[in-house]
């Protein structure tokens, strides 16, 4: 493991030890590289619940809880389905902080409106939600953009339990 995922690990151990906290993730286009990397460190299992890897829209409504109207009015990558993704992910682990990542890693998938690298962020926790939508670049290709989104979302949740 880098020295780069083994501080954000250490600090996200830290936080969650000192306050008793338990989080979790939901994520989609990048396939749970996150909860992998988390998982990586020894001991998580003392604040790591879990993820729910919902790459199928199937799984964002029958596990998460995602309102299929929702999906249709604002599309799997959208900010309204990364915040119900949260949300869901938080009820199914029993989590105190969740993140969610839904997004188009490509080479394709993407539109004008949604192009590949668009990636949508919910983090949920006590009393907190914050969303976010990045552009990666898509010319990166799709293993670099799930690491980014992957380190994004990492940022995300730490910056919101600080």
């Amino acid at each position: 493991m880098n020295a780069e995922l083994s501080g954000r690990i250490q600090e996200l151990e830290k936080l969650c030890l000192l306050r008793g906290w338990k989080i979790g993730s939901a994520e989609s286009c990048t396939g749970g590289l996150l909860a992998s990397w988390i998982c990586a460190w020894p001991g998580v299992s003392k604040f790591f619940q879990g993820a729910v890897v919902s790459y199928a829209r199937s799984v964002k409504e029958d596990v998460l809880g995602v309102p299929r109207a929702l999906i249709l009015a604002h599309g799997e990558v959208s900010l309204p389905v990364a915040r119900q993704m949260a949300l869901g992910a938080r009820s199914v682990l029993a989590a105190d902080w969740t993140v969610s990542i839904t997004g188009i890693a490509g080479p394709s998938g993407g539109s004008p409106g949604k192009p590949v690298g668009t990636v949508c962020f919910a983090v949920t926790g006590p009393g907190f939600e914050r969303l976010s939508q990045q552009a990666f670049p898509a010319g990166a290709g799709r293993e670099d953009i799930q690491r980014q989104a992957a380190l994004f979302a990492f940022d995300f949740l730490l910056s919101a339990m600080r």
